[in-house]
């Protein structure tokens, strides 16, 4: 029993940062970010809207990775997308080194993802226009209109 409650409730212990399955459905609940967090691979990671599967809370409207299309942008934003989760978890845990390690290899993909992105299909947003040799950011098709248009 849990003295917390009155000593009305068994516990209901939290000990990996997941939903315990004794939780109520109406008790807000909020996952504790682990050191050393298990990771998903990008794409799994832009699909279930976490790098970490620790904090993946299930979703009932969830885009299976499978479903998400296959093109250059797509792949350019789970990069992007890991390097932002990376980024939020080294707020709150600077001290994980390998975390670290791993956000820098993914910076470094990143900027080197979007530089060939650029270089095959234009600029990715009207500032990287003003490297482009003249203005093009108007130029068809735009980056969201890729599939649409079976840019090759």
């Amino acid at each position: 029993m849990n003295k917390e409650n009155g000593g009305t409730r068994p516990s209901c212990p939290d000990h990996y940062g997941t939903l315990p399955s004794c939780a109520g459905l109406a008790v807000p609940y909020v996952p504790f970010q682990q050191d050393n967090p298990q990771k998903y691979s990008q794409n799994d990671a832009l699909s279930n809207g976490t790098l970490f599967p620790g904090l993946n809370l299930p979703f009932h409207l969830k885009v299976e990775g499978s479903a998400l299309p296959s093109n250059p942008l797509v792949e350019l934003q789970a990069i992007e997308f890991v390097v932002l989760e990376l980024g939020t978890y080294l707020d709150t845990h600077p001290d994980d080194t390998e975390a670290f390690e791993m956000f820098k290899q993914y910076a470094a993909m990143e900027k080197s993802a979007k530089a060939a992105y650029e270089e095959r299909f234009g600029p990715l947003t009207r500032s990287c226009a003003a490297n482009c040799d003249k203005y093009s950011w108007l130029k068809d098709p735009w980056p969201w209109n890729y599939q649409q248009n079976e840019v090759k």
